[in-house]
């Protein structure tokens, strides 16, 4: 069968290595399938088991752990591959809905956290299995492991009716739909936890869920996913019908050729892994400074990280060998054409090998390409741009402050109509009251024209037009409150680049951060001093929003807000190395700096407090949120372009990561965000129409519960609209106040003495920082952002740098 296409040059930065107890997991694995059923019963034979060689695939993707470790992971992945053919053969073809479902629900039956709980009797060959592996695989281990591993193999397992209901509908998702899903359904998060198993670690569980080891987990996931589906295309969709493979999504997105989408998923798999790079050495040093982490909890998560690292090379290695997949080379291609790191079998290959012309090479090129001679094919590696992972170089080439002019705004797909709060002239004029005694207008170090705010920027912003269609229901009061909330997220986020990314003070903004929580306390008193306005701000609206909380709905709410701040953090990390973000870390990174889950927890705290936590633990309703906040973020980064690349100088903006990705000017960029929106905006639609209703039947929701889900949806629709029309009012973004408003590029720079890396051209840059004049001399408002002074007050004090170093 001819392949539809070549497979790409693959970024692979460590060799695969193996595992040399393989030869005794094959034999232990045959046997094991055997046992529980799984050959000859109509959805694998002993032949089809053979050929797929799961014992190399464990082999290669744990090539440390002793015999005992190998044949239970190697047995877990022959289960897992076995449910996936006859989930495909029993349910997928079938379309069997109904009976998926009730298969799925007995499955979690055999995961017990609780090891104590009573498990059913098996009645079939993936029952039996599973069984058989919680057995043993649990023993010894900790609670909080368990718990992530049951979590991750029901996601594994139950939205696989996920890509049922695609099949069903004919429906191929949107890309970030994709990556989402493909995540639960397709196993690799599944894979980390077994990495835990295998290296005999578990993660710290206060480290479990911060943001390096998310990002570690998800970055690994994606890029075993995307490899995935580069040789199972055309097994998948070719053959097998199905619609959920990334380069046929890819496909129907961009409208383009089977090949060109194939190179577009490959360079995302590239990204990818070069996120997980970043995160690995930029990230978790930080958080173990952070975090005071002790040297044993850090060699934990070092296996952890390595575990995974030896899991990306040994699954591409097992991908080429297996029969599973599309994986020949193509004839008219040289041999050196073969993806990096492709290991060459048998005597005919290797002599091939030898006669390879490499005479013409240069010595360097021949070094970067390996040994040469007989049996040394395996370790020759391709030198390419791609092979090298050099697509890198786009992000960190951005030139600061490029002039871009004004972007021309498509056509937006919106299809509802906003309505407007009747109480928007008071809470017009509360923002601008409430910024003043907040202490907005007053002088902030390091910013060229003193300070960054003014009532007549407040007055132009005009947040309350946003809040009076985000709220059109609510009375005055609380409208002015939604106002300042929208007022506080704005100032913080134009305040942390001028006075922490600017100076390169990542330090100072940690410790911001880490006082703006002091003034979110639980029991609503418990807080210090306020040094600053954003202090200030933060104590003032915590206290009259959290105040009729229950205890717990502050728990949420709070973490919603150190979402926000934290997320601030990261942008001034992408800034401080001048690069452009990846595309996936950076969608999902831009919910949290937009104040999604802020909005979002205080949405489901004020209008869904009558739904049970099931429907917010939906596939459905997570969808409906999520889609959401892309689109408004996706509109918001397209409004605000020309005032964040041109006028300050940012890496953190969607239609600049595309350009970089997919290498296509901005108007091209435009285009696809624009479709990205669309998409999530159908998406929307599509859940909406398809996805509640059976939601509503299986919850048995009616009565008061019922309308507090159409109370939230309606809410998540006011939020979509209102902040596309604010957008087209408020006097932020448009030039001509761009140009009166906002520092000029080379002011800033002056300001700065070059603190800020690569610059526009023709901007003069010098290396020793000379604070603004209101700096030098410290007016009590500067002061006040740089802490307390006097004896005993220094760890206190934010302290800004003097110089770039």
């Amino acid at each position: 069968m001819t392949q539809p296409f070549q497979l790409p040059e693959f970024y692979i930065p460590h060799l695969a290595r193996l595992n040399p107890h393989l030869e005794g997991a094959r034999a232990h694995t045959r046997a094991w399938a055997r046992e529980m059923g799984m050959l000859d019963g109509g959805i694998w034979t002993q032949k089809d088991l053979d050929a797929h060689d799961y014992g190399l695939m464990c082999a290669y993707t744990h090539p440390d752990c002793d015999q005992v470790e190998l044949d239970l992971i190697t047995d877990w992945y022959v289960w897992v591959f076995f449910f996936d053919d006859h989930f495909l053969e029993q349910y997928k073809r079938t379309r069997d809905v109904a009976g998926s479902r009730a298969y799925l629900d007995r499955l979690r039956l055999f995961m017990p956290i609780d090891l104590s709980d009573p498990v059913p009797e098996p009645s079939n060959p993936v029952e039996r299995g599973l069984d058989d592996l919680w057995r043993r695989s649990t023993p010894g281990s900790g609670r909080d492991w368990r718990e992530r591993f049951h979590i991750v193999t029901r996601h594994l397992l139950e939205e696989s009716t996920w890509e049922l209901d695609n099949i069903r509908r004919g429906r191929v998702s949107n890309p970030i739909e994709y990556i989402e899903e493909r995540r639960k359904v397709g196993g690799a998060p599944w894979s980390a936890c077994l990495v835990e198993h295998a290296a005999g670690v578990e993660i710290p569980p206060e480290l479990a869920g911060t943001r390096p080891l998310t990002v570690l987990r998800d970055t690994f996931s994606d890029a075993i996913h995307l490899r995935n589906d580069l040789f199972s295309y055309q097994r998948e969709v070719e053959q097998e019908g199905e619609h959920s493979n990334g380069v046929l999504v890819v496909q129907r997105f961009f409208d383009c050729e089977v090949p060109r989408a194939a190179e577009i998923v490959n360079d995302l798999l590239t990204s990818r892994l070069q996120q997980f790079e970043n995160t690995a050495l930029v990230e978790l040093p930080l958080l173990y400074l952070a975090m005071g982490t002790d040297l044993d909890k850090q060699m934990k998560v070092f296996k952890y990280v390595k575990g995974l690292q030896d899991w990306q090379s040994g699954g591409h290695e097992w991908h080429m060998r297996s029969s599973r997949y599309m994986n020949k080379d193509d004839p008219s291609a040289p041999e050196s054409s073969s993806p990096i790191f492709r290991q060459l079998a048998g005597p005919e290959r290797a002599a091939r090998a030898l006669l390879e012309p490499s005479i013409a090479a240069s010595a360097a090129v021949r070094m970067l390409q390996g040994p040469t001679g007989m049996g040394t094919s395996a370790n020759r590696v391709r030198v390419t741009p791609k092979s090298l992972g050099l697509q890198r170089l786009r992000k960190h080439s951005h030139v600061l402050f490029e002039k871009v002019g004004p972007t021309e705004l498509p056509d937006f797909y919106m299809p509802y109509k906003a309505r407007v709060n009747p109480n928007l002239p008071r809470a017009k004029q509360y923002c601008i009251d409430w910024c003043r005694e907040m202490g907005y207008y007053l002088p902030v170090p390091f910013v060229p024209e003193g300070a960054i705010w003014t009532e007549e920027k407040v007055e132009a912003y005009d947040f309350a037009e946003c809040s009076a269609r985000l709220e059109p229901d609510c009375d005055g009061p609380s409208l002015d409150l939604a106002s300042a909330w929208l007022c506080w997220g704005t100032y913080g986020d134009d305040l942390y680049p001028l006075l922490f990314t600017n100076t390169r003070s990542l330090a100072a903004a940690k410790l911001q951060n880490d006082r703006l929580r002091l003034f979110m306390p639980l029991d609503l008193v418990s807080m210090p001093p306020p040094m600053n306005p954003l202090e200030r701000s933060t104590a003032d609206l915590w206290v009259r929003t959290a105040g009729p909380m229950s205890l717990e709905d502050r728990k949420n709410f709070r973490l919603g807000n150190e979402k926000m701040i934290d997320s601030w953090l990261v942008e001034l990390l992408n800034q401080s190395q001048h690069r452009v973000p990846d595309p996936v870390d950076y969608v999902e990174m831009r919910r949290a700096t937009f104040g999604s889950d802020l909005t979002m927890n205080l949405a489901r705290i004020t209008k869904g407090r009558d739904l049970p936590k099931e429907v917010f633990e939906s596939r459905a309703l997570s969808a409906l949120e999520l889609s959401a906040q892309d689109y408004c973020t996706f509109l918001n980064d397209i409004f605000s372009y020309q005032k964040e690349i041109e006028y300050e100088g940012e890496v953190n903006n969607i239609v600049l990561v595309l350009q970089k990705f997919l290498d296509v000017d901005k108007e091209e960029a435009v285009r696809h965000t624009n479709h990205l929106m669309t998409t999530r905006m159908q998406q929307f639609e599509h859940v909406l129409a398809e996805d509640i209703p059976p939601l509503i039947t299986e919850l048995k929701l009616e009565g008061q519960a019922l309308a507090a889900l159409e109370t939230y949806i309606n809410s998540l629709k006011d939020w979509m609209v209102g902040i596309l029309e604010w957008h087209r009012i408020t006097r932020r973004y448009p030039e001509w106040f761009l140009r009166k408003h906002s520092a000029t590029p080379s002011s800033v720079i002056s300001s700065l003495g070059g603190a800020m890396g690569p610059s526009k051209p023709g901007i003069p840059a010098t290396r020793q920082v000379q604070p603004p004049a209101a700096a030098t001399s410290a007016p009590a408002s500067i002061a006040a952002y740089l802490g307390p002074t006097g004896l005993g007050t220094s760890a206190a004090r934010i302290r800004l740098p003097s110089s770039s170093g």
